[in-house]
């Protein structure tokens, strides 16, 4: 009898450890399909990776040969800009205003350089660059014989240093050996004063156009 129950317990030992045998073999065979596939798909992911970046470095080119036909432009040309006048447009009224110094008229071509003209001598000594002056003075657009700026009628003089770069260009050279009390007409070139770009707000009173030729006359008030 006790033989007997023994053999039954070992039967069931022998049972219970085939069976934890294959549970355990079971689970390394899991572990190692789990292995196997987080491997191939971070093989996938680093392949695909590579692929990304060679199409991305490539500039994602192909081997097509196929040609391109250019599309012409849509754009607008630019305006261009107006042409410098070659001849002055009367100035009427001349003086322009009551306050205002009568301005000799440009009459025939337009100079291309600068031109200073003494109407008034005055006295003293000549201004040089770096001279503190103040002036009354009225401008004229050549092509339109419209006056766009004039100190005058402000009763206001204007302050500047000479040959600073405070005023345009033909300022700065014009003006130089003026003395206090003369008067001096200035012809100024475009490329003495606004240039290419002109001056102000197209259609207002004070606007200079591209390309525009000036015309002051200026008095010399005061010079340290």
């Amino acid at each position: 009898m006790a033989s007997s129950r023994r053999r039954e317990r070992e039967l069931a030992r022998r049972r219970y450890e085939r069976r934890r045998l294959r549970e355990q073999q079971a689970r390394a065979r899991r572990r190692r399909r789990n292995t196997i596939a987080g491997a191939t798909a971070g093989t996938a992911a680093v392949v695909a990776l590579i692929v990304v970046l060679a199409v991305t470095l490539s500039g994602g080119k192909s081997n097509n040969t196929d040609k391109v036909t250019p599309r012409a432009s849509t754009s607008a040309s630019p305006t261009p800009f107006p042409s410098p006048p070659t001849k002055c447009a009367p100035i009427k009224p001349n003086p322009p205003a009551a306050a205002d110094p009568k301005i000799p008229p440009v009459t025939g071509t337009v100079p291309t350089k600068l031109v200073e003209q003494d109407i008034k001598k005055g006295h003293g000594k000549a201004i040089q660059p770096g001279n503190k002056i103040e002036v009354n003075y009225v401008g004229v657009s050549c092509s339109t014989g419209k006056v766009f700026d004039a100190s005058y009628p402000r009763h206001q003089t204007f302050p500047l240093t000479l040959g600073q770069g405070q005023v345009i260009a033909g300022w700065d050279r014009g003006l130089i050996g003026m003395r206090v009390g003369g008067r001096r007409e200035l012809i100024i070139p475009a490329s003495d004063g606004y240039g290419t770009a002109g001056q102000g707000v197209p259609g207002s009173s004070s606007y200079i156009r591209p390309n525009e030729t000036l015309i002051f006359v200026v008095d010399l008030v005061k010079a340290s």
